[in-house]
């Protein structure tokens, strides 16, 4: 397939992502390609005659946007200290090896299905084709909003954790909490919240190129970024923990959380890695803007697994083994007001070496960069699937959602929609305490919930209905997915558990309200109407005779 050009009659071969694309139903209306525009006047003089300057959105940009998404240090920062709190170093440590290993069930499961669909639809679109006719609109419809609702409470999460970082920052910069150090008051807080959302999406807005090349930035940021704290905090400390601490240390604090069940606390601190190893779905939802996205994306969906399973285990060993003193870490008065356990650590080391906190700054930075790049990230998954979804009519007001900057090809009303619904999320971070953890939990059962819908019609469908693309799993593909969904399924149900106790207006989990709610809200929406008119996926090509 090709086109003809009337200056050159000249044909060009079309792209298979594209070609996949258009036998799915659809046509190509994001750009497979990238310019950047951002130059130095006389650099662009000198480049604009050259017709090699057209740079492509290829596997390691596609791989540096999933990459970002998932993120080095956003899933474990936040969450390291209840985690380690829960039961001691060695499950936190084994937790993620056990998480890692299951992750890849469902990787593999994903990138099998992304080299058969690449379009920018992903999870839902999968859904639809794999659930058949039939189930299909049904399936779709609740693929969609799984990860619609965990797409954007992943802002949330980001934007969160981003300002809680930035609070410790300021917090050392101005001093200590003992030296009179100012911490950021919760209304503060709140517009910091507030601020990383709207540059997300003001960066958002402008085209693919801009938001590529911050991802090129930040997977070198994240790496070497990484390397440079997993390899100088351990040396940095005055004094290490022993390996026999680090990986056989079980102990619960009943007086802190309120749970002496051995079991239970063991699966509380699971919830680290079960947060930190999701999002390698990202370069599903650019596949329309990927080249050769049948093999791109599902390199770049493993790929990013298994960076993110390496470093990830080499950033929890080196924060476990520079602890100095465990119980300091949780202490009220310490340096850091026992609000961020990796600032103290970080503190420690630093200032035990060198009787100051620049160092542990830099580092915070760093770490703050890295939510940076994320929330940037998934923002832009999350207008994506928006934009897919009222694509097909299955938002209200779907032709505003849908529509695609003129000049910028970039889905620009989704990306503001995002941003609004993430900031009415953080509005009760003025009167509740934990807000990190509902929307941490409804970030995790939305967007890992998503996951489940195309992997279990996978499961259940006829195989020779399966348009295999290049990465293709064979007779491997059953016990690939089955122990994907059941893991999934277990994830979702321990996001659900309470975390602290007893349970007060303080320390109750209250995201199995808020997906209950919201849940029963979008199905009693499908039984009472959209059944009648929603049908997945809609195509804007007539496949028989190619016209669109």
């Amino acid at each position: 397939m090709g086109f003809r050009r009337p200056e050159a009659a000249q044909v060009q071969e079309m792209d298979p992502g594209e070609k996949r694309l258009n036998e799915l139903g659809y046509r190509q209306e994001l750009r497979r390609e990238m310019v950047f525009l951002n130059l130095d006047s006389s650099l662009y003089n000198n480049l604009r005659f050259c017709s090699s300057f057209v740079h492509v959105l290829t596997l390691f940009k596609t791989l540096a946007i999933s990459f970002s998404t998932m993120t080095l240090f956003t899933g474990i920062t936040p969450l390291y200290g209840s985690s380690l709190l829960y039961a001691g170093p060695a499950s936190l440590v084994w937790g993620w090896v056990v998480v890692s290993f299951f992750t890849w069930f469902v990787g593999i499961a994903m990138a099998e299905i992304c080299s058969s669909f690449p379009t920018t639809g992903s999870l839902y679109f999968w859904a639809a084709h794999l659930a058949g006719p039939r189930w299909g609109p049904f399936a779709s419809w609740c693929c969609a909003w799984l990860e619609t609702i965990g797409l954007v409470a992943g802002i949330g999460t980001q934007a969160y954790a981003g300002s809680q970082t930035l609070q410790s920052i300021i917090l050392l910069c101005t001093g200590t909490n003992k030296d009179g150090g100012y911490f950021a008051p919760k209304w503060l807080f709140l517009c910091m919240y507030i601020g990383l959302t709207l540059i997300w999406a003001v960066l958002n807005t402008f085209a693919l190129e801009v938001i590529a090349f911050i991802d090129v930035i930040s997977i070198w940021w994240q790496v070497i970024g990484g390397l440079v704290i997993v390899i100088m905090l351990p040396l940095v400390s005055l004094t290490t923990q022993s390996a026999s601490y680090v990986f056989t240390h079980f102990e619960t604090a009943p007086e802190s959380t309120g749970i002496s069940s051995k079991p239970y606390v063991v699966v509380l601190s699971f919830l680290v890695s079960q947060y930190s190893l999701y999002g390698y779905d990202a370069a599903a939802h650019l596949t329309e803007e990927t080249k050769g996205a049948d093999k791109n994306g599902p390199i770049a969906i493993l790929s990013s697994i298994g960076i993110i399973t390496v470093f990830g285990w080499a950033y929890i060993l080196a924060l476990t083994f520079s602890i100095q003193d465990f119980g300091y870490l949780y202490d009220p008065s310490n340096e850091t007001a026992g609000a961020f356990v990796p600032a103290q650590i970080l503190y420690d080391a630093f200032q035990g070496r060198y009787h100051n906190s620049a160092g542990a700054i830099v580092l915070l930075f760093i770490i703050w960069g890295s939510f940076f790049f994320g929330g940037l990230s998934i923002t832009t998954s999350a207008a994506r699937v928006v934009y897919a979804l009222s694509r097909d009519e299955g938002i209200p007001f779907s032709s505003i959602w849908r529509k695609i900057h003129p000049k910028h090809k970039v889905p620009s009303n989704a990306v503001w929609l995002c941003a609004a619904i993430c900031i009415l999320l953080g509005l009760p971070i003025l009167k509740v305490n934990v807000v990190f953890t509902a929307i941490t939990s409804i970030c995790t059962i939305g967007w890992v919930g998503g996951y489940a819908v195309p992997i279990f019609a996978r499961i259940v469908m006829d195989e020779k209905n399966f348009k295999a693309g290049p990465f293709y799993l064979g007779r491997a593909r059953r016990p690939v997915c089955i122990i994907a969904f059941l893991w999934i399924c277990y994830t979702c149900s321990v996001f659900l558990l309470p975390t602290y106790y007893p349970l007060s207006w303080n320390t109750f989990n209250y995201a199995p309200v808020a997906i209950g709610v919201g849940l029963s809200l979008i199905m009693l929406w499908w039984m009472l109407d959209a059944r009648k008119w929603f049908k997945g996926p809609v195509r804007n090509i007539d496949i028989s005779n190619g016209k669109v």
